[in-house]
């Protein structure tokens, strides 16, 4: 469609306020300098483009309306003007004109868009509905915000590049870990509530924060996109994390937090959502890809075009291999690498990265390996959750050598041991130790695997030990929604109970599993709250709950504080000993155990009880690993080390204080052999006989 053929008449590209010039087509997006911005989209099946300028966020009209010569402004399928003498921060959007009635083009001049580059979003006057409904929506529509990201003052951050075998991740949620009325924070829910949070998170020991998505998300719709998962704009930080963002300070609010958590020695990596945007399928709003090229950005179904390929789950699938597409992933991820310092990236349903033109799967897939290759993020943690809504698994077969991936398998195995499953220390024992089943036959090795009990998605620790089943009714779905099998024991009650024995029980199942966790070989990862008991009541897909559901309350670190220590002093552990951090798969030597010494009783199928021994490496202590998760006590015979003793440095069945012994203060165990508690985790530790 033309402009005339719209019913707007064109404006000159000189009239209004500022003056134009023909522009430049790269880089893409929005690039301020002293004398003006330059503005470039691409859209290769467009016929004609207004760029819009509005004066303030909430501007309902225009002040300046650019229209695009099609010769003069287009260079191949990208738009460009440069609009001389405007500043930073500036509002803007897009009117996109192009065929009418041509299966899989969606152009409606009605609406305006966002640039998928913009570095910004305002939200101020948007409406959801008037973007998915017929007829004109500049009133109501979202606004690209032209964000300068050149003189902030770094101090000399960058980021840390901490070698993946030293991290210890921590999953949450920017607005709720804050938002409870009980964080004590000035600004809650905002990146910078976050940096007010840094001494707690140095305390707890974590040397990674892996925030759930920040990329500018809707969340408008309050019940439906808590956690962020479909995506607006890729370059803009979320407004909704912002303290002012009305003012365009998108990036220099993220940027506080970064290098705050850098001067903490916290590490930086955040969730993306490649695999989908918020535009969902043919009845969502149209905001940016669909109405700037919808069959350049997602798969469409080739039988009728009207519709989408859905292998995300979500109404949508970014086609990721696009050639438009992977430029776009690959130059987001470097953007937030080189302007942000981030320190690395964890992809959602990531599966869907290796689906081809067809939506097939590849063995080279060409995002993967672009990422893979990339200069700027050669030392940038990538973790892939390997898996995607239509069926793909690719856990231990992900391409490309960096790329770690979240470990479903021993989140699985874990949860199914520690409940007291029989007939898997096999298995349990393959997790311990690395995945090498999973991780070693493509080369790669034990710091591929990030291994984790719970994450956003799914039961909380506490709810893990507190319910049989799921409670999702709160989510209106008539609890339908959610996962059904959860590998959870309840410890016999569900949900609260004021019984001290269930109570005391429910304590140290979480102490086992939090030991396990930390005593793996892999990255470990655990969920924020986990370490205090924090519950979602039973809710296993909290996606739509921003309330005390999803929040952290922080008053569970005095009400938990035995399970907060708990979690303390096995993170210090793990880095203080490096047969538990090693990155790859020889050393240390193990040796694994029954009850009896050398009998690991793999082919038993009422086995419910495992011990290893690891050497001593780099002058460390060896250590012996005992994991009783039968409801009895048992004896474990204890490996003879001439000339040292075996001293007891953890046991989740003893008391807060002498669960996790002091360093230098662990007792000796002056027998041939060790009684572990039923459902108790001991760790001894050798040291010079006296």
């Amino acid at each position: 469609m033309s402009v005339q053929a719209a019913g707007l008449d064109p404006v000159p590209v000189d009239s209004g306020p500022y003056r134009t010039s023909r522009g430049r087509h790269h880089p893409l997006g929005a690039c301020p300098d002293d004398g003006g911005v330059n503005f470039a989209v691409f859209s290769e099946h467009a016929t004609a483009m207004q760029l819009m300028l509005f004066e303030r966020h909430d501007s309902t009209e225009p002040y300046q309306i650019i229209t695009l010569d099609p010769e003069a402004n287009r260079t191949f399928a990208v738009w460009h003007v440069r609009v001389e003498g405007l500043p930073a921060p500036a509002f803007y959007g897009l009117r996109v004109f192009g065929p009418e009635n041509v299966p899989g083009l969606r152009f409606d001049p009605d609406k305006v868009l966002i640039d998928p580059y913009a570095r910004g979003i305002s939200r101020t006057l948007w409406d959801r509905g008037a973007a998915c409904r017929s007829g004109d929506n500049a009133a109501l529509s979202l606004r690209s915000v032209v964000v300068d990201t050149g003189g902030y003052d770094w101090e000399g951050d960058a980021p840390l590049g901490r070698p993946m075998e030293d991290l210890v991740i921590y999953e949450t949620h920017v607005g709720g870990f804050t938002r409870s009325p009980s964080s004590g924070v000035r600004r809650p829910g905002t990146f910078a509530a976050v940096a007010e949070k840094i001494p707690y998170l140095r305390e707890l020991g974590v040397t990674a924060i892996e925030l759930l998505p920040v990329f500018d998300f809707d969340d408008s719709t309050g019940h439906t996109n808590y956690w962020g998962y479909s995506t607006a704009g890729y370059f803009a930080p979320h407004a909704g994390f912002c303290v002012a963002p009305e003012a365009g300070t998108h990036v220099r609010e993220f940027r506080d937090m970064v290098k705050a958590l850098h001067a903490a020695g916290i590490e930086v990596i955040l969730d993306v959502v490649f695999n989908h945007t918020d535009e969902g399928n043919q009845l969502g709003p149209l905001f940016s890809f669909a109405g700037l090229d919808n069959p350049n950005y997602y798969y469409l179904d080739p039988g009728d075009p009207r519709y989408y390929y859905d292998y995300s789950g979500c109404g949508n699938t970014l086609m990721a291999n696009h050639p438009i597409v992977t430029k776009m992933i690959v130059d987001c991820l470097e953007y937030w690498v080189r302007e942000m310092h981030v320190d690395g990236f964890r992809f959602d349903e990531a599966a869907v990265l290796t689906r081809g033109a067809r939506g097939e799967l590849l063995d080279e897939p060409p995002v993967v390996w672009q990422i893979e290759l990339s200069e700027t993020l050669a030392d940038t943690k990538i973790i892939a959750e390997a898996w995607d809504a239509a069926g793909a698994y690719e856990v231990g077969r992900y391409p490309g050598y960096r790329w770690a991936e979240w470990n479903g398998r021993y989140r699985d195995t874990m949860r199914r041991f520690v409940k007291g499953d029989p007939g898997i220390v096999g298995d349990v024992a393959t997790r311990l130790t690395g995945s090498a089943d999973l991780y070693q036959p493509r080369g790669h090795r034990p710091i591929n695997s990030v291994n984790f009990i719970t994450c956003h998605d799914g039961f909380t620790l506490a709810d893990l030990v507190s319910y049989d089943v799921k409670h999702n009714e709160a989510n209106g779905e008539g609890n339908r929604d959610g996962n059904d099998d959860n590998a959870s024991w309840n410890c016999g009650a569900e949900g609260p109970t004021d019984d001290p024995e269930i109570r005391a029980l429910r304590i140290r199942q979480m102490k086992n599993f939090a030991a396990l966790l930390l005593l793996s070989r892999g990255v470990p990862m655990l969920l924020a709250g986990d370490e205090v008991g924090r519950t979602q009541q039973g809710n296993n897909n909290a996606y739509c709950q921003d309330n005390e559901i999803s929040w952290l309350d922080w008053s569970l670190a005095g009400t938990n504080a035995e399970l907060l220590s708990f979690w303390q002093r096995m993170i210090a552990f793990r880095r203080a000993h490096p047969s538990l951090q090693q990155p790859v798969y020889d050393r240390p030597s193990v040796s694994w155990h029954g009850t009896r010494l050398d009998q690991p009783r793999w082919d038993d199928p009422d086995a419910r009880a495992l011990a290893c021994t690891l050497s001593g490496i780099d002058g460390d202590a060896s250590l012996h690993i005992i994991a009783n998760m039968y409801w009895a006590p048992l004896d474990f015979e204890l490996p003879a080390l001439p000339g040292l003793d075996w001293a007891r440095a953890v046991d989740t069945s003893l008391a807060t204080g002498a669960d996790v012994a002091e360093p230098g203060a662990e007792p000796v165990v002056d027998a041939a052999t060790c009684t572990a508690g039923g459902r108790s985790v001991i760790v001894l530790i050798s040291r010079p006989s006296d």
